[in-house]
């Protein structure tokens, strides 16, 4: 796991979320994990740099322990299924002893938190022609609680019950009322705290997925995502992300430093589900030249690259374009032009260790080609010592000979020594 080592990459996040929401939905079993004082910690730390932040919290574990206690069945124990009347007495026993236990974690770090009533539900009614019975629905939420509380540097804690005004209360699933209380407050980040591992597909750990990649799982791969427990918060974070939350992280809550290592990092440490222009391709400016050098110096250092000086990035900066993720260049290409020839040179590809295996690369190649027909070209080659297979196999090259090369492209060739294989596409 990364660790917080680099200051500046802390730094870099600070501005982004200044006086901006984050909404933190964490599993009762979270709470009752000995890194819970830890997450309290890192929570004070985002309230220090002026982040605001609401706690939406489960009590699972704790519904079932008490059942366990008192030998008691239960119907179900988060908020999914059926709640019959003995089972909501437990939720509310085990809901209000979870949101003390958080209240009395934040005031130990001298932050000042807020229970309330904030949550208007009704009845989730007849599915599928069973009677639901006390699980409900959000309704609405108390939008002006919430921000008065925020506004005077109060954490609203909100437990997994909602209210209907007429003396009923429901069992609600802390998963969905994450995501309508991000929504109500139009928060830059909804963050599940889990109990459990990264979501996976089969032995493919889920890291940087978009809407629709993270849809098409769940529609698709249903059965093999593991944990099991991780699809619930795969579907609400659909969910939120097509709601208007710009990026949903689904966390093992259990892990030290897992909330910062994930909040001001560009790699992460849990799985991302963004909004799709989360991660965008866009032409290199003068203000990139330190940050696509370093790219590309460390593909120089692995004999991955021609050797390039800072000059020569700088001189040749409006051939590049970069991937960027939470607005950093992680990966760099550059397209040279050879216009009598009808022909452009694809080189400097180079993705950032961190984020190898993502399809990177390819989204990296399939851009230059498309800029390339716009320009009216017929054929782009590349040069490669190591990556060869890739750029068969992935990108559709064939395998060519120094003399297909441009006259002065050949020059050059001929001159570094290297003896690169020579890869060419035609459109």
């Amino acid at each position: 796991m990364p660790r917080l080592t680099d200051f500046r990459e802390i730094l870099h996040y600070i501005p982004e979320f200044r006086d901006r929401v984050f909404v933190i939905a964490i599993d009762g079993a979270v709470v009752a994990d000995d890194n819970f004082g830890n997450l309290l910690l890192d929570i004070a730390l985002l309230r220090s740099l002026r982040i605001g932040v609401a706690l939406v919290h489960g009590a699972g574990l704790q519904v079932r322990q008490l059942a366990a206690q008192a030998g008691q069945r239960i119907s179900s124990s988060d908020g999914t299924g059926i709640t019959d009347e003995a089972t909501l007495q437990l939720s509310i026993t085990a809901a209000n002893r979870v949101t003390h236990q958080i209240l009395q974690g934040l005031a130990d770090n001298d932050l000042r938190g807020a229970g309330g009533n904030a949550l208007v539900a009704h009845p989730a009614g007849i599915l599928g022609g069973v009677d639901q019975m006390h699980t409900g629905k959000v309704e609405r939420i108390d939008i002006q609680m919430l921000k008065s509380l925020l506004e005077h540097d109060i954490i609203p804690v909100i437990p997994p019950l909602g209210w209907d005004g007429e003396g009923h209360t429901y069992r609600l699933n802390s998963d969905a009322v994450a995501v309508e209380v991000a929504r109500s407050l139009q928060a830059v980040k909804l963050i599940y705290l889990a109990a459990h591992k990264t979501p996976r597909l089969q032995d493919k750990v889920l890291r940087h997925v978009t809407i629709d990649e993270a849809g098409n799982y769940l529609k698709k791969n249903r059965t093999e995502i593991q944990p099991t427990d991780a699809i619930s918060k795969l579907d609400n974070g659909v969910r939120a992300a097509r709601g208007g939350v710009p990026r949903v992280h689904i966390i093992d809550g259990t892990v030290q430093e897992g909330l910062l290592s994930e909040v001001f990092s560009n790699e992460g440490v849990g799985t991302l589900i963004h909004a799709n222009e989360y991660q965008s391709i866009r032409k290199a400016r003068k203000k990139d030249v330190r940050a696509v050098y370093q790219l590309v110096q460390r593909g120089m250092e692995s004999d991955e690259l021609l050797k390039r000086t800072r000059a020569d990035v700088e001189r040749m900066i409006d051939d590049f374009f970069v991937f960027e993720v939470d607005k950093n260049p992680v990966a760099c290409a550059a397209l040279h032009i050879y216009p009598a020839e009808k022909k452009a040179e694809l080189a400097c590809v180079y993705v950032d260790t961190r984020h190898e295996n993502q399809g990177i690369g390819a989204k990296l190649i399939h851009y230059a080609e498309d800029y390339a027909r716009t320009l009216g070209l017929e054929e782009v080659f590349c040069l490669s010592t190591q990556a060869i297979n890739y750029f068969v196999q992935k990108g559709g090259f064939r395998l060519a000979t120094p003399d297909e090369l441009p006259p002065t492209r050949r020059d050059l060739y001929d001159r570094s020594g290297r003896k690169s294989q020579v890869l060419t596409k035609k459109f």
